[in-house]
């Protein structure tokens, strides 16, 4: 009785091993498009790569630099790119300077050392050796502003944040 018994147990745990063995890939299978799905569909098809390439080349970073500090702290970094046919000035998330201003710009400036050719502690600009681009948007994070197209950039060799109403230059970025 014993031996039937087994036997039975080896005939049937053999079956139950196999049983599973086989609904595991049924079900895997059954998942198997779920999983696949993903890989086929985020492959890029020619259409997709040539859009990438065309977006690359509409974006070219002419020039960019680190912010010094003026009259106040300023930190982060601008890039000035040309996109579209615009020129655009684009400070990075890592920007960030003072609350302080009541009146804080963007502007280009003609020297490659606005703090350093400039006296402390307000850091003024002469008239003629800047253009205002816009309102400064925010205090920090990433910010776009577009560079009118009369003003040759090529001309300017600095971006700077600076307070109109006090001609105090919070900081400046010499680009390289």
């Amino acid at each position: 009785m014993m031996r039937i018994r087994n036997l039975l147990i080896l005939g049937v745990v053999p079956v139950l091993v196999f049983g599973c063995a086989k609904e595991a890939p049924t079900t895997q299978s059954a998942a198997s498009p779920t999983v696949e799905s993903p890989v086929t569909t985020s492959s890029p098809t020619s259409s997709d790569i040539s859009s990438e390439v065309t977006k690359s080349a509409k974006q070219v970073s002419t020039k960019s630099g680190n912010f010094v500090s003026g009259e106040h702290p300023t930190q982060g970094t601008v890039r000035v790119v040309s996109q579209n046919g615009k020129t655009l000035i684009e400070l990075d998330s890592a920007f960030k300077t003072s609350e302080m201003g009541p009146d804080l710009v963007v502007g280009l400036h003609r020297s490659n050392n606005v703090i350093g050719s400039t006296t402390p502690p307000a850091y003024p600009l002469k008239e003629g050796d800047y253009v205002v681009i816009a309102p400064l948007k925010k205090f920090s994070g990433a910010q776009s502003y577009e560079v009118p197209k009369t003003i040759n950039v090529a001309d300017y060799k600095s971006v700077v944040i600076w307070c109109r109403k006090f001609n105090a230059t919070f900081g400046a970025a010499d680009l390289m």
